[in-house]
């Protein structure tokens, strides 16, 4: 489940297919004029269509949502619950107390209870601190950049179609990149699209205009920008004379 802002109950939990119901009650009107033909009054009309009513929050017009979903596998669930610092508090606080029972009630329906309570995997990029109560029921897991040879192996299986040498440049740099005073370090998503556009434009090794020219696609702030610029010579001409040639 990706999380956002503005995510709610029915993004998350359960909606009801409104257009299948519309359609539904399309094809009973005809129905509904024969049940009714001999019934006098506004309650014994309410009355005669109360089954019909029920069979309009069934679960055959149910669309389940992520997470009603993940409860009602019979063999359990792996939930991933993305960028949980996305959503609003209201929601975070609702999701801890679905996941606290690891149940949902519905009010048509009533409630659904895990027979396996699935594992659950949130991450957090730390936009915004989480509540303590969330805190305190997980078990935490920092996951940092990875090393040079690991990014590496990274964009060898996402850009395959890479030079060595280049790879190593690149990886290499963004590596060093990572060690300034920067407002927001590259990602290794900002490294595999870099390597694609280094791809595309046939670079074959790193240079100082090239880097300066697509360094927008690592860093995503301009005082960054501006910031790494003073260092692209000295960073380009390390990593080049490391793996490759620079003149």
């Amino acid at each position: 489940m990706q999380c956002y802002e503005g995510l709610d109950e029915a993004k998350a939990i359960y909606e009801w297919k409104y257009g299948k119901q519309l359609l539904y009650t399309q094809i009973l009107r005809d129905k509904m004029s024969e049940t009714l033909r001999d019934v006098v009054g506004l309650e014994a009309s309410l009355a005669k269509l109360g089954d019909i009513d029920e069979a309009f929050f069934s679960e055959q017009f149910l669309e389940p949502r992520p997470l009603l979903r993940a409860l009602r596998q019979p063999h359990g669930a792996v939930l991933l619950v993305d960028e949980v610092d996305k959503s609003d508090q209201e929601f975070e606080a609702f999701l801890l107390e679905i996941l606290s029972d690891y149940a949902i009630t519905i009010p048509e329906l009533g409630t659904f209870t895990a027979i396996v309570p699935p594992l659950v995997v949130l991450t957090s990029n730390n936009s915004r601190d989480l509540g303590d109560a969330l805190k305190r029921r997980c078990l935490h897991l920092h996951i940092g950049y990875p090393d040079q040879t690991l990014e590496q192996r990274i964009i060898e299986v996402r850009v395959p179609e890479i030079e060595d040498r280049l790879r190593r440049q690149l990886v290499a740099f963004v590596q060093r990149l990572r060690g300034l005073e920067l407002k927001k370090l590259p990602s290794v998503s900002e490294t595999i699209d870099w390597a694609r556009a280094l791809l595309l434009l046939h670079v074959a090794d790193l240079e100082p205009e090239i880097v300066r020219a697509t360094l927008n696609l690592l860093l995503k702030y301009e005082a960054d920008v501006v910031a790494a610029n003073r260092q692209v010579d000295a960073l380009v001409r390390d990593v080049v004379s490391r793996y490759g040639t620079f003149n």
